[in-house]
C-alpha cells in the first residue's frame, strides 16, 4: 500500500491543516478542558506532553501498510485552531488476515475546544475528513463513539456514519461505506 499524507482540506468556513509540532502549545490551549476527556479518558496535555505526542504523530507510524494522517482545525473568521481530526488508514484485514483486495479503512476521530463546541466545527471538519477519504482508495470508514457521547453520535450521523451492534472497549463502532 503507498502510504497517505495529509493534505490542506477546505470547508466552508474551515481549513484543516497538516498536523505539525508547532501546532502544540496552542492545542495545549485549545484542549484543556478536563471535561473534553469525560468519554475517552484522560487528562490535557502539557504543551510539552503536547509537543512529545506530535513528534510521534508527525513521524508515522512504523508499519508501512498503516497512514496515520493528522490535522489541526483552523476557523477562518477567527484566525485560531479549534480542535482535531484524524485518520488511520490501513489495509481491510490488516490486524488479522492480512487481505489488500478489499481496500482501505480509516478509523477517524475528532476533538474541538470547549468555547468552540456547538457551533458546527466537529460537524464541518468530520464532513470534510470524511468526504476527503471518499475521494481515496478508502472503502470504509469508521469511528469509535461512547454510547452515551450524544454530541459525537450526531458528527458521526452528520457525515454519513450509522452505528452498528459492534463495541470496541466499551464504545460503538460506526461506519460509513463509501462507493468505489
Amino acid at each position: 500500500m503507498s502510504s497517505f499524507a495529509s493534505q490542506a482540506i477546505s470547508t466552508r468556513r474551515l481549513d484543516l491543516l497538516p498536523l505539525h509540532v508547532e501546532h502544540a502549545e496552542e492545542m495545549a490551549a485549545v484542549l484543556s478542558d478536563p471535561a473534553l476527556h469525560t468519554f475517552i479518558g484522560g487528562t490535557p496535555d502539557t504543551p510539552q506532553a503536547l509537543r512529545s505526542r506530535y513528534q510521534r504523530m508527525t513521524a508515522g507510524s512504523p508499519d508501512p501498510a498503516v497512514s496515520w494522517l493528522n490535522w489541526v482545525i483552523r476557523l477562518r473568521d477567527e484566525s485560531c485552531l479549534t480542535g482535531t481530526v484524524q485518520a488511520t488508514v490501513s489495509p481491510s484485514g490488516h490486524d488479522h488476515d492480512h487481505d489488500q483486495d478489499h481496500g482501505l479503512v480509516a478509523e477517524i476521530a475528532w476533538m474541538v475546544g470547549t468555547p468552540w463546541q456547538g457551533r458546527g466545527i466537529a460537524t464541518e471538519a468530520a464532513r470534510g475528513l470524511v468526504d476527503w477519504l471518499g475521494r481515496r482508495p478508502v472503502h470504509t470508514v469508521i469511528a469509535h463513539i461512547h454510547p452515551e457521547h450524544r454530541a459525537s453520535a450526531a458528527v458521526a450521523t452528520a457525515a454519513g456514519l450509522t452505528p452498528t451492534r459492534e463495541r470496541h472497549e466499551d464504545e460503538i463502532r460506526w461506519h460509513r461505506r463509501n462507493k468505489q
